[in-house]
Parts: C-alpha cells; structure tokens; sequence
C-alpha cells in the first residue's frame, strides 16, 4: 500500500498526492462515487447526506457527522492520519474493500469543488 508524504496536510495536497498515484482525477466521477449505492447497499451519501456540505447522520448508529465538504468545514482532510483512518474505516463499509487512490483522488476532487 502506498502511504501519503507527511506534508500533504491540506485536501488539495492530497487529492494531488492521489493524482500522483493513479492519474487525472474527476469531480464528475468522484460525485457520482459519492451517490452510487456500492457493495453494502450504501452510498458514501447514506450517511453524509445528499449534499456533502450540511450534516450527516450514522445509518446505523445516528450519530451526526459533520459537514464533508473542505469549505464549510475547513478540519476535513487536514490531518493524513485521520483522513487514512477515515478512508479505511468508510471504504470498507460502503464497498467492502480499502478505496484505491483512484477514487479517492476524485472524491476528493468532487468534494473540493463543492460549495
């Protein structure tokens, strides 16, 4: 597995990092990665929303999730540990499987690009 340089501390210093990886990203394909209901019946959307810019809630344990969009939430994607803890953790859930750096370059490219 291929692991993030310690300086990529901002969501565009990761999303180029991802980029690095696996080529061009796409905000279009990473909206629709957000959306599609993947291999648990679930969408990255199942619990932070239609629109990654207000609060989620926990399909399962309610629990509400603060904004995903960088813009309204200037935290999200700030700290490399987290964000890896994070990506593994929801990957898994929604596809059953650890997100390549492919899809995470354009959800991140989608949610850079969402005001």
């Amino acid at each position: 597995a291929l692991s993030l340089p310690a300086f990529a501390t901002t969501p565009l210093q990761l999303q180029r990092q991802y980029e690095s990886q696996s080529g061009a990203a796409s905000a279009q394909r990473g909206q629709q990665f957000f959306t599609t209901t993947q291999g648990k019946t679930w969408s990255c959307s199942t619990c932070h929303g239609a629109v990654p810019t207000g609060m989620g809630e926990h399909a399962e344990t309610q629990k509400r999730i603060k904004p995903l969009a960088p813009q309204v939430n200037p935290k999200r994607f700030s700290d490399e540990a987290k964000v890896d803890k994070w990506f593994k953790r929801n990957c898994n859930d929604v596809l059953k499987r650890e997100c390549t750096p492919e899809e995470k370059g354009n959800f991140l490219t989608y949610l850079i690009t969402v005001k």
